[in-house]
């Protein structure tokens, strides 16, 4: 795969293409690369205000509305989607802002790219189903757009992940992955303990997405359509908007499939791409049982879907070792009965924190042997955007972190 980057980065150097001399926002002119033309950017065109473009209108676009307008300087110009009823949900939304209606962009599944060419943009925000969060992010940057910001989880495989790369860095534009949990108040508390040393050197982090989907999965089960032998399941109009796309995923895929959630900010801890790197990854998954046991106890032995063959492992331990030393555990469990949990652990030579329980300990400050609470520790390393902008956050989704991120 490293030499495939080469071979793709030698030819886009061959064309002429550096960083520094495609058009980003106030660049003046039009560049044209091996990766499309890059169509003139002025940030804020006419009115002064940074332009967004939203692709998918669900529930979770109307969260990122909210930020992106409570934000002063920032106006809508086109949404997309395929579906109607999302998006007169969406326009619904936006008219409380008292702001211009966007302009609409829907049909085929491919109508996103006409919005990406008829329009210009300082920033597209994808809120799709997974699998079309790299068509839609490479589309953008290939679009001339200068911000791209895509819902996680970003790709689905590695060679999805590359695509990423190779074209953020092959066209100029920035990518960001929205990992909200990265913003999240007590886990930039903890980056910013990390930083000043309280917890020592880093050896070793844990985290994780520990959610009981199986509602979400499912609903109640009874909203969909099984055609045996297809392999996929078909999901009714009445089913939940994410259970229409996320469910087929734990059907075909075996694997951590949404591990951001936990490795974001235990990277930032680890300075991940910042003079350290992760290294290597071992998983293993146990048996699947979860999602065919809550078939069974809430539509019996003889609903279709009893019949489905899922292939997500219950829980999924992935191993991985930092080429500065560290190990990380990361575990995915989202087919079991369970309160929910990030699993947080970021421990040094000097102390540690541990999200369940709520725990920390500073050798030299703490008690010996005794966890302190770790919300007093977080008031007086409170990061300093959640300082400036706790008002504005807790207004947000997420607990607020939805709006540090966006801000």
């Amino acid at each position: 795969m490293e030499n495939t980057r080469r071979s793709f980065l030698k030819k886009v150097s061959a064309a002429g293409i550096g960083a520094a001399g495609l058009a980003m926002a106030g660049n003046a002119g039009a560049t044209t690369t091996a990766a499309g033309p890059q169509k003139k950017k002025t940030a804020g065109k006419d009115d002064g205000k940074l332009r967004f473009g939203f692709i998918g209108t669900g529930s979770r676009c109307q969260e990122h509305i909210n930020n992106v307008l409570a934000i002063p300087g920032n106006k809508i110009v086109a949404i997309c989607d395929i579906q109607q009823g999302p998006i007169d949900s969406t326009l619904k939304h936006i008219a409380k802002f008292n702001v211009p209606a966007p302009k609409v962009y829907k049909g085929g599944e491919r109508e996103f790219e006409n919005m990406l060419n008829n329009e210009e943009f300082d920033c597209v925000i994808i809120a799709s189903p997974w699998e079309w969060h790299v068509p839609m992010s490479v589309a953008a940057m290939k679009a001339g757009v200068p911000y791209v910001g895509v819902e996680v989880s970003a790709a689905n495989t590695l060679e999805e992940c590359w695509d990423l790369v190779n074209v953020s860095e092959a066209t100029g534009s920035h990518l960001n992955i929205m990992e909200n949990v990265c913003y999240r108040r007590d886990c930039m508390a903890a980056l910013n303990m990390v930083r000043q040393g309280l917890f020592g050197e880093i050896l070793h982090g844990g985290c994780g997405y520990e959610h009981d989907l199986r509602e979400v999965k499912f609903n109640d089960g009874t909203h969909y359509n099984y055609v045996p032998g297809s392999g996929d399941l078909r999901m009714g109009p009445t089913a939940f908007a994410e259970a229409q796309w996320r469910t087929n995923h734990s059907v075909h895929r075996n694997g951590d499939i949404y591990p951001t959630h936990g490795i974001g900010p235990v990277a930032h801890c680890m300075d991940i791409n910042r003079g350290n790197r992760f290294l290597s990854l071992s998983a293993m998954a146990t048996q699947s049982r979860g999602l065919h046991k809550f078939i069974v106890d809430n539509g019996g032995e003889n609903h279709p879907l009893a019949k489905v063959n899922f292939n997500l492992g219950d829980i999924v331990t992935s191993m991985i070792k930092c080429s500065n030393g560290q190990t990380i555990i990361v575990t995915h469990d989202t087919n079991s009965p369970r309160p929910y949990s990030l699993g947080f652990r970021v421990q040094g030579t000097e102390g540690l924190w541990m999200n369940d329980g709520d725990h920390v300990y500073v050798q030299g400050k703490s008690k010996p042997h005794r966890w302190d609470d770790s919300e007093e520790w977080f008031k007086q390393y409170d990061h300093k955007l959640w300082a400036q902008h706790s008002a504005e956050a807790a207004e947000a989704g997420h607990g607020g972190m939805d709006y540090i991120m966006m801000y």
